[in-house]
């Protein structure tokens, strides 16, 4: 991955983060490690995102933490699914998208405008 995830690797980790106060956008990006589909919206995402320092980048591996997928559902009401982004901003969804939908230009126009 040529981004610097944060990878979440369990439901204390995500309650944390998900409780913090924060004045930054989050981007939570459930990602299947088997899945040829989920790969390659990956790597298109890394391609694209232009890093800045108000965004965080959390990467959650839905074979080896489902669990920490299955809360971020129930904390963000959006229904599972895969790859998926939820983009939040200062704690409150702003944008869910999934499969072959996820660009990151989009998330990152979208985060911007939250910022305004």
């Amino acid at each position: 991955m040529r981004l610097s995830w944060i990878e979440i690797t369990s439901v204390e980790q995500l309650n944390q983060l998900w409780s913090e106060e924060t004045k930054d956008s989050s981007v939570f990006f459930k990602h299947s490690t088997s899945c040829s589909i989920s790969s390659m919206v990956l790597r298109a995402f890394e391609r694209s995102w232009v890093t800045d320092e108000t965004t965080n980048l959390f990467f959650i591996d839905l074979i080896a933490h489902r669990d920490v997928s299955n809360k971020l559902a129930l904390l963000s009401g959006v229904e599972h699914q895969s790859p998926q982004v939820i983009v939040t901003y200062n704690n409150q969804l702003i944008f869910s998208d999934s499969h072959g939908t996820i660009d990151a230009e989009k998330i990152q126009y979208i985060i911007k405008k939250a910022n305004v």
